[in-house]
């Protein structure tokens, strides 16, 4: 961990608060986002088996376009919250404008390329012919949203960075709210079937990016700053944002890695793992809401030349991520008679299930460090560091996990090379944030 100096008993209460004020809101807005999809799988359920193996396919490319550009929210939080400890709101809201004329263009390239490509997508991914014209309608109207849900990533990165992480709390609540409403209204009440889901979804997600946009434009006014896309802002905001995008891409091929040699296992194996898939993105809210506070203050703090509070603030929410860990996996260890049978009545998928379980709570303390020390070298703006340790993560964790195959073990040696990626992650993270070459002070790194 980066030495820091004592911090007086006060100093930790500022920084407690400064945490819990960001991440509880920042948690929920987490949470409200899956259940989008969960609002859609059960409504589109009631269709028949079809029409919900379709929106699963859709989904799971959707989900996909979406996350890869998740940069838009990171690197825009710390480009914006530095030039707020500058105290130069004017070019803290500018930064962001150019954040979400980013993502406006990025979406309309996304649309371009998946309406005429749907087909081949969803062939691509194994759809059965019974499921793939659910899965193309569903897609093909569902991407006119996806600029609207990049929009809405830049805009929860301008407010993250404006310390503001009750709005996005607000906006996602309200969203997912008129989500179920419409789908409801639109495949029951209009009979429009999986096409009226995927327009519920649409018209929220565009109502989700006109809120942000009238709260970031009223900003905008109140300081000054000009609302007009800028060539050479939109283009730095690209090249921030790009090791972010390396980063995520190493990311997800970890995931997708996993799931592959999962899949060869076995099919309880493969099942089982799905599970825990879903167990670990849940995990995840709570550690990522401690990491985006992460990336509020230290930005600020930064940007405000406060090299010492930046210190003192990362060190408290390594021990933050730590003790967040550590109650996690208590609880996963401890639940795992009652969480097994609300997935699985199946034997051998629960014989899989139960010993990978205790992987994951052993994991989660580790865990928290990593989200923590992502988040403060994203709110610092090391980007390019993070891009090439994710890539020599993923350059130890590939081999070990196609191994997992020939010498045994089955799925709980598949997430014990999990864990290995993980401590490979904190290890060269810890590593960064001791050398103090993550500090650099100013409006701009």
């Amino acid at each position: 961990m980066t030495q820091a100096p004592a911090v007086s008993k006060p100093g930790r209460r500022r920084h407690d608060r400064e945490i819990v004020a960001l991440a509880l809101p920042a948690f929920g807005a987490l949470v409200a986002e899956p259940l989008f999809l969960m609002a859609d799988s059960a409504i589109v359920g009631h269709l028949g088996t079809p029409q919900l193996a379709g929106l699963g396919v859709a989904s799971a490319l959707l989900t996909t376009a979406v996350s890869i550009f998740v940069f838009l929210a990171y690197a825009t939080t710390a480009a914006v919250s530095r030039r707020v400890g500058a105290g130069d709101l004017a070019s803290a809201i500018r930064q962001g404008m150019d954040g979400i004329w980013l993502a406006l263009l990025l979406g309309t390239a996304v649309i371009a390329a998946v309406l005429p490509a749907a087909p081949g997508l969803i062939d691509l991914f194994g759809a059965s012919d019974t499921a793939a014209p659910y899965a193309v309608t569903y897609l093909r109207i569902s991407s006119l949203g996806i600029p609207a849900m990049l929009i809405v990533l830049a805009a929860t990165g301008v407010l993250r960075g404006l310390q503001d992480t009750r709005t996005p709390l607000y906006v996602a609540i309200g969203g997912f709210a008129a989500n179920g409403i419409l789908n409801v209204l639109l495949v029951y009440g209009f009979g429009l079937g999986i096409a009226g889901s995927a327009w519920g979804t649409v018209v929220a997600q565009w109502a989700m990016a006109a809120v942000y946009l009238v709260v970031v434009v009223r900003g905008a006014r109140r300081h000054g700053a000009s609302l007009r896309p800028d060539a050479a802002g939109i283009r730095a905001s690209a090249r921030a944002g790009a090791p972010l995008l390396v980063r995520t891409l190493s990311l997800r091929a970890v995931l997708l890695i996993t799931t592959a040699v999962a899949a060869r296992l076995g099919d309880a194996d493969v099942a089982a793992h799905q599970i825990i898939l879903t167990l670990w993105s849940l995990l995840a809210f709570g550690l990522d809401a401690i990491a985006i506070a992460g990336q509020s203050l230290i930005g600020r703090y930064l940007g405000a030349g406060d090299e010492v509070g930046a210190r003192a603030a990362c060190r408290r929410m390594v021990e933050w991520g730590i003790a967040a860990g550590v109650v996690l996996g208590i609880m996963v260890a401890a639940s795992r008679p009652l969480f097994m049978p609300l997935f699985t009545s199946d034997q051998l998928v629960r014989n899989a299930l139960l010993p990978a379980l205790l992987v994951v709570a052993v994991c989660q303390p580790i865990s928290g460090v990593v989200y923590v020390l992502d988040g403060v070298l994203m709110g610092a703006g090391d980007g390019p560091y993070l891009a090439w340790a994710m890539l020599a993560t993923l350059a130890v964790f590939a081999p070990m996990a196609l191994l997992v195959p020939k010498l045994g073990g089955g799925l709980t040696a598949l997430w014990w090379a999990m864990v290995l990626m993980m401590v490979v992650r904190m290890a060269t993270l810890w590593w960064r944030t001791r050398s103090g070459r993550w500090i650099v002070t100013g409006a701009t790194r």
